[in-house]
């Protein structure tokens, strides 16, 4: 029987890493910060997909290790496969995740991001950065996670995601030659 942890908590632990590389390492560098996280989640991707592909052989090509992802390895970190895989056959691969389950605790309301009170116009663009910028900070995490996989599989990437409609989120892997 595999070992397992309650979801809540996995989520508050992300939440509380992304908070403190945030608002208390390196709150005047969120470059940084977001570097640091995607590094972590690099790390955490390594040692599942050591995990995960033990049993099983080398993948021939580069489909084969992506479709292994979107099925198996994301079924095992998030219960359910990846909803949509799209690619140019050229190194590019588009993963879908329609209700992607890091992000349904966000709100579509740019106002709630914003915790100055004199600043309550949701429609102010200063409130909208500040809100996207807060969500993707939560998604350098996975990102890192993917790549990390992907990397233990042999296959050197960058990963970067794409929210276009909360909690829908799709994640670009370009694959480097």
């Amino acid at each position: 029987m595999g070992r397992e942890v309650a979801e809540s908590c996995v989520d508050g632990v992300i939440m509380e890493m992304v908070s403190a590389y945030c608002s208390r390492f390196y709150a005047n560098k969120p470059e940084l910060a977001a570097r640091r996280i995607d590094a972590i989640g690099f790390q955490v991707g390594q040692q599942l997909c050591e995990r995960y592909a033990m049993e099983r052989p080398r993948f021939n090509d580069h489909l084969e290790a992506i479709k292994f992802i979107c099925k198996d390895f994301w079924s095992e970190l998030f219960k359910k496969q990846i909803d949509n895989l799209k690619t140019n056959h050229r190194g590019t691969f588009v993963l879908q995740d329609n209700c992607f389950r890091w992000l349904t605790r966000f709100s579509n309301d740019a106002a709630s991001a914003n915790n100055d009170p004199s600043e309550s116009d949701p429609a102010s663009p200063t409130a909208e950065n500040k809100a996207a910028q807060a969500t993707s900070m939560y998604l350098y995490f996975p990102c890192g996670i993917i790549r990390g996989a992907l990397t233990n599989l042999g296959i050197p990437c960058a990963v970067s995601a794409d929210i276009s409609n909360l909690p829908a989120c799709s994640f670009v892997v370009r694959i480097k030659p």
